[in-house]
């Protein structure tokens, strides 16, 4: 508030404008208050001080309400300050209440609704905008083309039914404005069937004030009802938004939470593949090793069998000595023994190795049933919420029935109140008929009289002049009687008609509420292909989920497929590495009796040495 006032005084030097005392006093006295409103109610505001402050809120972005209610204002100064208005961006209420506004003031408006892309609500009470048509209309061309406005207060405004038909062909292009504050005004029959017409055809309009404009209470019930209907309709329409929301949001969920499944599995397979290929270069580089180890052993067989072949020449002679050589065989015995403990001892702990592997992979296997497991049963929740879900889409079904049961209900009443209406206008026209039988009844009677007097008439005939003035006299009053009886008989035709226009009245009335039930069945029917249009939504989102969940279980398939032969490939593997044990335990067999041949041999040359 200080900045704002420093830049008011600096404009007003530059500018050579006196600065105003009492808006500078306003300003140091709100500075501790409120620092987004600028309240200038009350001041009387020249067109310099409107210029400076025009110029001053141009580039303001601090205040986004601005009070300048009872400030009479001139045309030039409202003028100056509005056009100051276009490139604000922070004002969102603008209040201008009380201050004479005529056509200048209004065609500004027009142009401030039409440039300004930020003002939310906008107070023009108590000034004079609608008794120059033309800049009305300018008014009305700005509102139609704004997009942001959402209030509007036009009381006590002097709009006539012209400036009505303006305004509402200015609702009919508005999409925006929600509340219209028309009170006090004189827009009559006209201009309530043109804002009627107007609000049937705004979607957005959710309150209006329509008080003292002299509008026909049976339009004003139906602006109402229109009104009403706007509310119920966004309403609906925020439920409906705020469920497909939250819809939406459960879908990414459980995608995103799918993914994830997805990739830890993916990780899980992963993390498997490596560990089988370290455990088949493990296997291949033992491989390796007991191929060398064979490779070796061969080219001592070789050899040994050079030697074998070498010594069968003295085995012939070796044979003689077999007796001395029994404690070397018990020796070799021994040593055989010990060999074949080992070597059992090998098998068994191979055996034991073996049995571990198995027992990893039989746990890892068993690790991804469960996972597996666990997948079945998300897909099955994921069936679930689709099922609750479908059982929402039922309850708003159930709930359009509703609706429709209690429009049906409304048309009963409507025929009920119809019913009694013709009741009542049987029950006047009876009422006329006792009226006119008392007529009669007196007319008999009347009748009686004057027959009573000519028998009296004739008894005295013999009488003066004096009683044929009675006579004349009473002929007088029955002429006046029949006169009086025409006149009833013509109150009883008026009445008669009175009553076939009332009935005319009622069937218009009651085919303009039939009009009205079509059309919000026709609306009614609109929101249920919308709704039907939102369950085809929800059933493609189903397929969606339904495809994703049949593309994971054949990914899981595929997994356990592959795990299935890499099983096969293991088991392969180990046959192949038992025969090449069973190879190798063949040529450790083969080795040791040539060794102890080999042995045999050399003993014997040993032993034979000495006799020669």
């Amino acid at each position: 508030m200080e900045d704002f006032r420093r830049t008011y005084l600096l404009l007003c030097k530059e500018g050579g404008v006196e600065p105003q005392e009492s808006v500078v006093a306003q300003l140091q006295e709100s500075r501790a208050g409120q620092r987004s409103r600028l309240d200038l109610s009350g001041q009387s505001l020249s067109a310099d001080t409107c210029s400076v402050l025009a110029r001053a809120l141009q580039k303001d972005t601090v205040f986004t309400e601005v009070s300048l209610s009872d400030c009479m204002l001139t045309e030039e100064g409202a003028k100056m300050f509005l056009t100051g208005l276009f490139a604000n961006t922070t004002i969102k209420v603008l209040d201008l209440k009380g201050n004479n506004l005529r056509s200048a003031g209004a065609e500004v408006l027009g142009k401030l609704l039409a440039r300004n892309k930020t003002l939310r609500r906008l107070v023009l009470e108590w000034n004079a905008l609608g008794v120059w048509d033309e800049a009305f209309s300018l008014f009305c061309d700005g509102l139609g083309s704004n997009n942001t406005l959402t209030q509007l207060d036009l009381r006590n405004n002097q709009i006539s039914h012209r400036g009505a038909s303006e305004l509402a062909l200015a609702l009919k292009r508005n999409g925006t404005l929600e509340v219209l504050d028309l009170r006090w005004n004189n827009i009559g029959l006209l201009g309530g069937r043109s804002l009627l017409e107007a609000i049937q055809k705004n979607k957005s309009v959710v309150q209006l004030e329509m008080a003292g404009n002299n509008i026909p209470g049976d339009t004003l019930k139906a602006l109402e009802q229109t009104v009403g209907y706007n509310t119920d309709r966004k309403s609906t329409l925020r439920e409906s938004h705020s469920r497909t929301h939250v819809l939406s949001k459960e879908i990414q969920t459980l995608k995103e939470e799918k993914g994830r499944q997805f990739l830890s599995l993916m990780e899980t397979i992963d993390r498997q593949r490596e560990e089988m290929g370290r455990s088949n270069r493990s296997t291949s580089f033992q491989i390796g090793q007991l191929q060398e180890a064979l490779n070796e052993r061969k080219s001592t067989v070789n050899s040994l069998t050079a030697k074998l072949q070498m010594t069968e020449a003295a085995l012939a002679l070796s044979e003689q000595k077999n007796h001395s050589l029994g404690e070397v065989l018990s020796q070799l015995k021994a040593e055989k023994e010990e060999l074949r403990e080992q070597q059992s001892r090998e098998r068994k702990k191979e055996r034991e190795d073996r049995a571990l592997r198995e027992e990893k992979l039989h746990r890892e296997i068993q690790n991804l049933t469960e996972i597996n497991g666990q997948l079945k049963n998300k897909v099955e929740e994921m069936e679930r919420r689709c099922k609750s879900q479908q059982q929402q889409i039922f309850e708003l079904k159930q709930e359009l029935t509703n609706s429709t049961a209690e429009l049906k209900l409304r048309l009963t009443q409507a025929e009920d109140r119809l019913e009694t209406e013709k009741r009542r206008s049987k029950q006047a026209l009876e009422d006329m008929d006792g009226l006119r039988q008392k007529e009669e009844e007196h007319v008999s009677a009347l009748e009686e009289k004057l027959r009573s007097v000519r028998s009296s008439l004739q008894e005295v005939q013999l009488h003066n002049s004096q009683q044929k003035n009675t006579i004349s006299e009473l002929q007088a009053k029955n002429s006046q009687q029949s006169v009086e009886a025409d006149g009833l008989r013509r109150r009883m035709e008026e009445l008669h008609q009175e009553l076939s226009g009332k009935d005319q009245e009622k069937a218009a009335e009651v085919s303009r509420v039939r009009v009205e039930l079509q059309e919000q069945i026709g609306r009614l029917q609109a929101e249920r292909t919308a709704q039907e249009g939102l369950k085809e939504k929800i059933s493609a989102l189903e397929r969606e989920l339904k495809v994703l969940s049949s593309n994971h279980r054949e990914a899981l398939l595929d997994k356990e497929s592959q795990m299935s032969s890499m099983m096969e490939r293991l088991r392969l593997k180990e046959a192949e590495i038992q025969r090449i044990r069973e190879d190798e335990a063949n040529r450790a067999s083969y080795l040791q009796s040539a060794v102890l041949a080999y042995v045999q041999g050399s003993r014997l040359g040993q032993y034979g040495s000495p006799k020669k």
